[in-house]
Order: structure tokens, then sequence, then C-alpha cells
């Protein structure tokens, strides 16, 4: 099929020349598998490709966006993902650098690799009841992407406060801080996004390319040698992923610290 994307837990549908990509695997919360992270790789590139379609939105259901990647390892039934990618299966820098608007349309919770897909689409805009977290260093995991890009939005100071301690923030507080741009009423949020869709689609493509081009130059570089080297050869991401499913903290934490 010319929408499939490969991922059950991943819809496309069509809204005149909008295609939306609507994460939609709520028995995991909207927790993103090796083929829904190509997923939104192939939905870019459908959008980028197909004549009758001028944008992307991307959305969750129920009251999460994005939690980001599976910690269990799981995989829906059929779902498979071409060898031999590695960092390549991941979306980020085909959001950041698609020529086709991308728009997040963040309808609840977004953390992890779903808010790396909410900063680098043009445009977030997030549900007042959305809240936030950059929780990768509670499971070991040294993200690069998000070393490069946190601080390009939020400056050093911020960055380093959001990704050493982890901790959540609301949808106010992550527009105040650069995070995301716009917030709407919940009720109200698809209306939103599919406005934001609109305007930018009113400016010139071959000069908003050039734009787009000169701004992702301002963002760090992205050392995906070094992070995936240490999810393979690290004992922290095994041990903080193992500790995520056991519900306890990692061996790290020290002891005397209240859960």
């Amino acid at each position: 099929m010319e929408d499939d994307l490969g991922a059950s837990g991943l819809r496309f549908e069509r809204e005149g020349s909008i295609g939306w990509c609507v994460i939609d695997r709520p028995s995991a919360r909207n927790a993103f598998t090796p083929a829904m992270y190509f997923g939104l790789k192939r939905a870019v590139n459908l959008v980028n490709k197909d004549p009758q379609l001028a944008a992307l939105i991307i959305t969750g259901v129920g009251d999460v966006f994005a939690a980001g990647g599976d910690l269990g390892g799981r995989s829906e039934p059929g779902e498979s993902v071409p060898e031999g990618l590695g960092h390549d299966i991941l979306p980020f820098l085909a959001i950041r650098d698609s020529r086709a608007p991308v728009i997040a349309a963040v309808n609840g919770i977004c953390q992890a690799g779903g808010l790396l897909v909410a900063m680098l689409a043009d445009i977030a805009v997030a549900s007042d009841r959305a809240t936030f977290r950059v929780p990768e260093l509670l499971r070991g995991i040294p993200d690069a992407t998000f070393a490069a890009a946190l601080p390009a939005h939020v400056g050093i100071a911020v960055a380093r406060d959001l990704l050493l301690s982890a901790r959540r923030f609301d949808a106010a507080e992550a527009q105040r801080l650069g995070v995301i741009s716009r917030i709407a009423p919940h009720e109200e949020l698809r209306a939103a996004a599919l406005q934001a869709a609109r305007e930018v689609l009113r400016t010139a493509p071959q000069a908003r390319a050039q734009v787009k081009r000169m701004l992702n130059e301002r963002y760090g570089l992205i050392d995906y040698q070094t992070m995936f080297a240490a999810l393979e050869t690290s004992p922290e991401p095994r041990e903080g992923m193992r500790a995520f499913m056991e519900k306890r903290e990692p061996s790290w934490v020290p002891p005397d610290l209240p859960a």
C-alpha cells in the first residue's frame, strides 16, 4: 500500500494536501519500536515525494504524544526494518531537513525520542496539558541528538539543567524556555496544528529551504558514533533499561537518596 509506513504503531492519513502521521500504540504508551522510528522517516519521505502532499503533521493518541523508544526492546508482529542501518534508522535529521514542512501536534506526554521529534519539527504546537522530559541519562544513554539540539534551542545553562536533572516540565515552561513554540487549548490542538501548517505553506519553498539550511547550521555536532558505541559496550544502558523494566533504581543511584 502506498501509505503503509511498515509499522503497526503508526497510521498515515490524508487531509487534502496535508499528511498526518499518527503515533498509535496505546498498549505501550506510544513507545517507538525500531520499525516505528523508521516509519516516521518513511512518512517524511512520502510527503516529500508525493506531489499531492505539501506538509506533514505528526501527532499521538490518547494522553501521550510519544514516550521515546521501547526500553523493553519489544516489537509488534510483522514489523521489520532493513538490516545494517545503525543510526540511519532514526528519523530526527529527516524531520529537521525535510523540504516539506513538518508540524508536531503534541497532544500529551512528550519525552526522549518523542521530544526530539517535536523539537526538530518546523513548528511544535503543544496541548496545554502536555508534559515534557529528557530522561536518557536516567537510563545510562548519552544521547547525541539531545546534546547537539537542546543547547541550540535553550542555551547551555538550561540544556544542562534539563539533561542532567531529567526533570519533568509543563507546556508553559517548555514554551518559555524555547523547547517548543506554540501552545493551544487541548480541544483546539488539531485546528492549531493545521493552522501552523497552512501558515508555513504560504512561504516560498525554495527560499524556505535556504532559510532552514542556515538555521540548521546552528546545531552542534551530532556524535552518533560515541552514542552507539556506548549502547553496545557500556554496562550503564543495560543496567538502566533493566532497572526501568524491574521498577527499581539503577545501581549508580546512591542508596540514601529517596526513591
